[in-house]
């Protein structure tokens, strides 16, 4: 069985070596901590056995641990200062196996590392296994169900390194925007403007995979929040916003919907 006491002690140890009043190590730490408790609650709604829910915590715990050395290097969460899902994957699998730190078995080493590996990339790809299919697209969906919390608590000058009265000023690009409109996710290489980085927020919802996480997204009200986070000056980009709002909460209410149709 998976002691997740265990791993969690061990990550706080892992925590040691970082500055934990610098404010981005900080985020990250509440990050952490907020995705083992979004995927713990879509492994409940799942109905997973014991075992998976466990393996869901763990692989929350351990899916940004990349992350941290990012900042320290960096001082930034650019995917173009780091691929930090590969960095964290080979810090774990790698020559040192850190893995072993947090987890003496190596039963489950193969999902962990391919999980945590695909969790930032644009789209899951294909996982022939069905089992390590479902921690992929399960850590997905949890750190972007978090990443909702980020997106209302955070500062916005601290997410977009602007505030957010500057930003509502600023158009959204118009293949940021026709993205949307064919509902699907943004590359993050297309984001120009610091609103098209805004609207690439909302748009992960697109790219959701589980009801239990619509459920939850539908629930929280969280297009309708993060939406209204920022005031939109900009007459066009508030059209535009204000469309999008309508389209996505129309997205999130069919899949519950055809949830529900099925059962």
């Amino acid at each position: 069985m998976i002691d997740i006491t265990h791993a969690q002690k061990s990550f706080s140890c892992y925590l040691k070596r970082f500055d934990a009043e610098n404010e981005k190590i900080r985020l990250k730490i509440i990050h952490t901590n907020g995705v083992v408790r979004c995927a713990t609650e879509i492994a409940r709604r799942m109905e997973l056995d014991e075992e998976d829910r466990q393996l869901a915590k763990l692989i929350a715990l351990l899916h940004d641990i990349g992350r941290f050395e990012q900042v320290r290097v960096f001082d930034s969460f650019e995917p173009a200062a780091m691929d930090h899902a590969a960095y964290g994957a080979g810090l774990l699998f790698g020559s040192r196996q850190m893995i072993r730190q947090f987890i003496k078995e190596d039963t489950w080493d193969d999902i962990i590392r391919e999980a945590i590996a695909r969790h930032s990339d644009f789209s899951v790809g294909t996982i022939e296994d069905e089992r390590t299919l479902l921690h992929a697209k399960l850590i997905r969906d949890a750190d972007k169900l978090d990443n909702c919390r980020v997106k209302l608590e955070d500062p916005v000058r601290v997410l977009l390194d602007m505030d957010g009265d500057k930003v509502g000023k600023q158009e959204i690009s118009d293949r940021i925007w026709k993205t949307c409109l064919n509902h699907e996710s943004i590359p993050s290489r297309e984001r120009r403007t610091k609103m098209d980085y805004w609207v690439s927020y909302l748009a992960y919802f697109f790219d959701i995979n589980f009801t239990e996480t619509f459920s939850i997204i539908q629930e929280e009200r969280y297009v309708d929040r993060i939406i209204g986070r920022i005031p939109y000056t900009n007459p066009d980009t508030k059209e535009k916003m204000e469309k999008l709002r309508r389209i996505l909460n129309d997205h999130v209410r069919s899949r519950v919907i055809q949830a529900g149709l099925r059962k």
